[in-house]
């Protein structure tokens, strides 16, 4: 297995664009993305838990009832939320997707992403989806860019493997910055894979990997109304068709969490304002769920993550977000470290400080990339999250979002 060139148009099949409509004021920023196969797919999808959902949500919910996609249309610049009339809106996008492309509307998982509450009008996609559709390549960077709001860079992975002397790709694309929290952030993820694989299979390895990717992804503690993560899979490959567990399975997981994860950091990097990735690593949980509880924790305690962010070794502030974690951990008997490439510096032995040169501490935390590494030692489970650290630029762009 191995990174490759090529994101969400690396495996065979798939073609994308990004293109500029009309929906952003911007008129320099791409704000409408196109992606389509060559072939209808195996699809599959999870979405946001916040009860307050996106139209394109709900209608990309009912067009994958019978686990088959073939096309994926998503804007920028507006979300398509809480409009009365946005189901409507999303449903006419993907017939005009259908009279542009010959694709069956049903046959369409539709997404949107910006402000929430304001309308949405159909006639930048009457113009934008016939230009988008002329501008069909395998560069999938043009995707990459239109599905972007606030994010500084754009977000893409590939990765190749076997399975039987079968070579497979799968690549992804992924937008997010700011109203991200646990359990499908303020996050979009579209996936593609020539691998052969059914629906159902499909649908168990994205939720079974979102538990341990997507999921485990804090910005600034808000969930949003439109996160979502699609996948389709062309089958051109040509490997025997995944619809049971077994090793062929197995191998397709791996190479979905080398991308899921490698965009997951991408996305805890880029958040709003963020000069820092946090990686916070438990080991010696009670369980895995515990362990995932604390990482949740400490990667979104505000507190936290403004001392990261003034490289400032205030290890107390792990200790308190394990303390409101939820979690039964004797606290007594946790470590707590913090490494970078500047090197490793043990901050906390057995729930109490230790001594630490400050001018070290300054060292390691001033790098980009920084793991906060807690050790308890009340059972076997382990886990990991990503975060970045807050700081003043947050509020500068959240101050005025929508201007």
């Amino acid at each position: 297995m191995k990174y490759v060139e090529g994101g969400i148009t690396a495996a065979q099949g798939f073609t994308a664009s990004g293109v500029y409509c009309g929906i952003r004021k911007n008129k320099t920023k791409k704000d409408l993305a196109l992606i389509m196969c060559e072939k209808p797919c195996a699809a599959a999808a999870v979405y946001t838990q916040n009860l307050v959902k996106g139209a394109p949500i709900i209608v990309t919910e009912k067009h994958l009832k019978n686990k088959k996609a073939q096309a994926i249309i998503c804007n920028s610049g507006n979300a398509n939320t809480c409009n009365d009339n946005g189901e409507e809106i999303a449903e006419n996008i993907c017939r005009i997707v259908e009279k542009v492309t010959g694709i069956s509307a049903n046959d369409v998982i539709v997404a949107s992403t910006g402000v929430i509450g304001q309308k949405l009008s159909i006639e930048p996609f009457e113009k934008g989806i016939p230009f988008a559709k002329d501008n069909l390549s395998k560069n999938g960077k043009n995707a990459a860019t239109a599905i972007m709001t606030t994010d500084t860079t754009e977000k893409e992975c590939a990765v190749e493997f076997e399975i039987k002397g079968k070579k497979c790709k799968i690549g992804g694309i992924a937008k997010g910055s700011g109203m991200i929290h646990p359990n499908m952030a303020t996050l979009l993820v579209f996936i593609t894979t020539d691998t052969a694989i059914s629906g159902d299979m499909l649908n168990k390895a994205i939720k079974e990997d979102v538990k341990n990717s997507f999921n485990m992804v804090s910005v600034d503690g808000d969930t949003s109304t439109n996160d979502m993560m699609a996948i389709m899979a062309s089958g051109i490959a040509g490997n025997e068709v995944i619809d049971k567990e077994g090793e062929n399975y197995e191998i397709f997981k791996k190479a979905l969490n080398m991308v899921t994860i490698n965009l997951c950091k991408k996305i805890a990097k880029d958040g709003e304002g963020a000069t820092k990735l946090l990686e916070c690593r438990v080991s010696g949980a009670k369980d895995e769920e515990s362990a995932k509880k604390i990482v949740k924790s400490v990667i979104g305690s505000s507190l936290l993550k403004a001392a990261m962010f003034g490289a400032d070794a205030n290890w107390g502030r792990v200790l308190c977000a394990i303390g409101y974690s939820g979690t039964q951990t004797n606290v007594s008997k946790i470590d707590v470290e913090f490494q970078s490439k500047s090197g490793t510096l043990k901050v906390c032995s057995m729930g109490s400080g230790i001594a630490f040169d400050e001018e070290e501490a300054k060292k390691i935390l001033s790098e980009e990339e920084i793991i906060i590494s807690v050790t308890c030692r009340d059972g076997d489970g382990e886990a990991k999250g990503w975060g970045c650290d807050l700081t003043y630029d947050y509020v500068k762009i959240n101050g005025d979002y929508r201007t």
